[in-house]
């Protein structure tokens, strides 16, 4: 399946989350950047409150396309580390590639919740949405790092994924949703005809507006 842009893919996972609509214990969390959009349209539909989870990818240095793994909000990751042995990375500079992911993860939290605290997820219905998974890893290093926060229930709701990777992310994920399955890929832009990114300053302007929507639905 091919989607117009991201609201359009939003429209078709609404439809196969319609059973968690109206819940008070639902949150959806959008991943940062990307997810923001969907999740922003997911989460007034299904009359949740929005947040969003960043999550940095890891990459290594000379193979920038090379993804081996992610971290996430309080410094949680997830690493292939065939692929690090493989190419024989040495330990500092995987260090030091994490440190510099994790500030910029700490300072995309500071601009968008604007100093405030992420919302408590404790004994609640977590929809974690991206706008596609490629190779799970970002996804995956969200599930890590929420779990120790007590969530009643993580699922994972994307418009499109690989198989191997889903079947990964089941693993660790109660509920996992995708709207296209199907084998592996080269990139998630391939099933979307506008995939501009959005800025930082778009992701704050959605989250401000969808939950100010919401209270006023509610009000």
């Amino acid at each position: 399946m091919y989607f117009r842009d991201r609201a359009d893919a939003a429209t078709e996972l609404v439809r196969r989350l319609s059973h968690y609509a109206n819940n008070p214990t639902v949150i959806v969390l959008g991943l940062a950047r990307g997810g923001v959009p969907v999740a922003a349209e997911v989460a007034p539909a299904l009359g949740a409150l929005l947040d969003v989870f960043v999550v940095r990818k890891l990459r290594l240095p000379g193979y920038e396309e090379i993804g081996y793994g992610a971290i996430a909000s309080g410094g949680y990751q997830v690493c292939d580390s065939s692929v690090v042995e493989q190419l024989r990375i040495p330990d500092e500079a995987l260090e030091a590639i994490r440190d510099r992911e994790f500030r910029e993860l700490q300072r995309r939290e500071q601009i968008y919740r604007g100093g405030l605290p992420p919302v408590s997820v404790n004994g609640r219905t977590v929809i974690l949405v991206d706008d596609g998974i490629l190779t799970g890893f970002s996804m995956r290093a969200a599930i890590v790092a929420l779990r120790p926060h007590h969530p009643a229930r993580v699922v994972v709701a994307v418009p499109v994924a690989p198989n191997v990777s889903l079947r990964k992310i089941e693993q660790e994920a109660d509920e996992v949703i995708c709207v296209d399955a199907r084998g592996m890929f080269r990139a998630v832009e391939e099933f979307y005809e506008d995939f501009q990114v959005p800025t930082d300053q778009e992701v704050t302007r959605l989250l401000l507006s969808t939950n100010l929507r919401a209270s006023a639905h509610t009000a």
